[in-house]
């Protein structure tokens, strides 16, 4: 049985992906801020019959929390098959490049970029484990620096200096991060889920979460064959999926 750690799972498209990998039999870390939130979601899945999930505690911008859950997933497991980097924030707004404080972008920062280094460093020996490791990094349509220099693009006009940039940044380090790993079994990509309609973004996006948490799966469910380093959005509407960067 393959398991899969999904940071920030304990609602919107973090759930709905959990719920989806445990219908196709992973066992499924949901990972959450705070465990007994995570732990109640859990049972209410469990009455829903979801089977082979647990809550697990995990503060991406907290090294002890961190390293906490590793050693769980280590002594339980041994292993770690996916880690979906999921867990992320909005940040203020407006989050205007001239007024917006270096406090309040560094906090984004720290949970959308650099939450996501922190646990992918400390879960790499587990995933290396793995006979076809997968890292998928939950990006937005908002970090393609291609598209925000497009007049025409549909959401040119959705600039902002902190969410917006921090996923671009991610979006980079997933690019280093495939490269170092390219000749291993690893498949890492960046899956941008599309505009979706959660409590994100007081649900005004247009997808769903069943959609969404699809799309992640299908990019993340590879074979031997798919690409990695690659940048794959919802709400690209050709067969690719592909994204420009």
């Amino acid at each position: 049985m393959q398991t899969v750690l999904i940071t920030g799972a304990n609602r919107s498209i973090g759930l709905e992906t959990a719920k989806q990998l445990s219908e196709k039999g992973l066992f499924v870390y949901l990972g959450s801020r705070n465990l007994a939130r995570g732990e109640k979601v859990v049972k209410e899945l469990n009455q829903e019959g979801f089977q082979n999930i647990k809550a697990i505690e995990i503060d991406v911008t907290d090294p002890e929390s961190i390293l906490k859950a590793k050693n769980i997933v280590e002594n339980e497991q041994g292993k770690l098959d996916i880690l979906i980097n999921n867990a992320g924030i909005l940040g203020i707004n407006p989050q205007t490049a001239i007024e917006t404080s270096i406090k309040d972008i560094q906090e984004v920062f720290d949970t959308n970029f650099f939450g996501v280094i922190s646990v992918t460093q400390f879960f790499l020996d587990l995933l290396k484990k793995s006979e076809q490791p997968r890292i998928s990094n939950i990006t937005s349509g908002l970090g393609s620096l291609t598209l925000h220099s497009d007049p025409n693009w549909k959401y040119y006009h959705v600039k902002g200096a902190a969410y917006g940039p921090s996923k671009s940044a991610l979006n980079a380090y997933t690019i280093a991060l495939a490269y170092e790993l390219r000749e291993s079994q690893f498949k890492v990509n960046v899956i941008d889920p599309g505009y979706t309609a959660t409590d994100f973004n007081h649900h005004s996006g247009s997808g769903s979460v069943k959609s969404a948490a699809s799309f992640i799966i299908k990019h993340t469910l590879t074979d031997e064959n798919a690409p990695t380093g690659q940048y794959f959005s919802n709400d690209i509407e050709d067969e690719t999926g592909i994204s420009p960067w």
